[in-house]
This record gives C-alpha cells, sequence and structure tokens, in this order.
C-alpha cells in the first residue's frame, strides 16, 4: 500500500466532511420528505373518513329517501283502490238509478191509462151494485176505456171476467212491475 500524502489526506477529509454535509442534508431532506408524506398520508386518510362519511350521510339520505317514496307510493295504492272500489260502488249506483228511471218513465207513459181507470174504479164504486144483479155470476162487466180526448171509445171494451186472456195479458203489462 502506498502511502498517502498529507494533501491526499486533507483533500480526502475535505471529501469527507463535504459528503457528511451532503449526507446530513440529504438525511434533513429525507425526515422533511417523510414528514410531508406523514402530513399528505394523515391529511389523505382524514379526507377519506370524511368522504366515507358523507358517502355513508348520502346512502342513508337515499334509502331514507326510498323508504318515503315507497311508502307514499303504497298510501297512493291504496287510495286508488279506495276510489276503484268508490267507483264500482257508484257505477252500481248509477246502472240501479238507470233501471229505476226507465222504469219511472214507464210509469209515466201508462199514467193516463192508470189515471183513467182509477177515475173509472172510483165512478164505478159510486154507482154501488145493480138492483137483482148476482154478485156470484160468471158474467162478464164491461167498462170503456177513455179515449185521450177524455170521451169514451165504444171499440176498446175490455171485461174484469176471469176468463178473458186478452185482460190477463194487459194486466201482466200494466201491473207486473213494482218500484
Amino acid at each position: 500500500m502506498s502511502i498517502l500524502s498529507p494533501l491526499q489526506i486533507k483533500e480526502a477529509n475535505a471529501h469527507l466532511v463535504a459528503l457528511h454535509r451532503r449526507v446530513a442534508e440529504l438525511e434533513q431532506r429525507l425526515g422533511t420528505t417523510e414528514a410531508t408524506v406523514r402530513e399528505q398520508a394523515e391529511s389523505l386518510i382524514r379526507k377519506d373518513e370524511q368522504f366515507r362519511t358523507t358517502i355513508r350521510e348520502i346512502t342513508e339520505g337515499k334509502d331514507r329517501e326510498i323508504a318515503n317514496l315507497q311508502e307514499r307510493f303504497l298510501r297512493s295504492e291504496e287510495t286508488a283502490q279506495k276510489l276503484l272500489g268508490v267507483i264500482k260502488e257508484k257505477d252500481d249506483v248509477i246502472s240501479q238509478l238507470k233501471h229505476r228511471s226507465q222504469l219511472l218513465s214507464k210509469i209515466c207513459q201508462s199514467r193516463p191509462l192508470l189515471d183513467s181507470l182509477l177515475l173509472y174504479m172510483a165512478e164505478g164504486e159510486r154507482l154501488g151494485v145493480f138492483p137483482g144483479s148476482d154478485l156470484g155470476s160468471e158474467s162478464p162487466v164491461v167498462f170503456r176505456v177513455p179515449q185521450s180526448n177524455g170521451g169514451l171509445n165504444s171499440n176498446d171494451n175490455f171485461s174484469l171476467c176471469e176468463n178473458d186472456s186478452e185482460d190477463q195479458e194487459l194486466e201482466k203489462t200494466l201491473f207486473g212491475t213494482t218500484v
């Protein structure tokens, strides 16, 4: 090995001192960088926690809103079903009222004939029984049906006899319905 000269030793020492300074400077920079990285990591962790909290709050809010909307939807469905039931009931009532209206119209159309019939029945009651007539006989009693002008039409006779089939048909058509 060769012996080093003092100048070489001095240069080597200066180089070592510079190297130590550089190492100390790099270590200081490394410490600063590590601190910065640590701070950034902590900041990222805090931000991550904040984002998770925000996402959890948004998710919970969304779930609450969905539940609220589902509840409102179910109430709307119930209301719609109730309204459909009311509509069906009202349709049934309307159908019944239409039928009654038709019956009333038929009765109103038959009223002049009924009024005339009642008038003749009242007149018959006022006349009473004929002297010498037999109430148990099968002889028909003949009435005259009034015309629309109030007079009697001699061609429109009808009988109260039980054997008269035309009168039975008339009874069925006029008095076969109830209101």
